[in-house]
């Protein structure tokens, strides 16, 4: 029994951690994917709110500094950040920032919505798979 308890416990731990990691893989992808040095150029950015940005793009060097920080809450980690980058660059510059690198959209639901993305193909797939399983029955 005790064994069983402690698989189960394992399990649980390795299912969160790996969910986890996607989270911060996706935080890390907020950093990575942009290039912050056009931003700073493009939007006119003082040498303290490009220091700032810099500043806040170092914040979390590794998942274990991260973790830290949002291991009960893994996706808050979006509000965080853009709320902080919206400090840093005031309401105009960032609505310019949201435009030019998010499509008018806001960061925060883009990631939201990326999180979902792996669920809804696995679905997709699914159903194609069965769908095709009953063609190939019905002939």
């Amino acid at each position: 029994m005790k064994k069983i308890v402690i698989a189960l416990m394992l399990t649980g731990t390795f299912g969160l951690s790996f969910a986890q990691s996607d989270y911060y893989n996706d935080y890390r992808r907020s950093i990575n994917d942009v290039n912050w040095q056009s931003v700073a150029e493009d939007l006119l950015l003082s040498v303290s709110q490009t220091n700032q940005l810099n500043s806040l793009n170092d914040r979390y060097r590794d998942y274990d500094s991260w973790n830290r920080t949002y291991v009960s809450h893994p996706d808050r980690w979006r509000e965080d950040r853009y709320n902080e980058i919206e400090r840093i660059l005031g309401r105009e510059k960032y609505t310019k920032f949201k435009k030019n690198y998010y499509k008018g959209q806001n960061p925060v639901a883009v990631y939201n919505r990326n999180k979902n993305n792996d669920k809804k193909n696995k679905g997709h797939k699914n159903k194609e798979y069965k769908m095709n399983r009953e063609k190939r029955h019905h002939h």
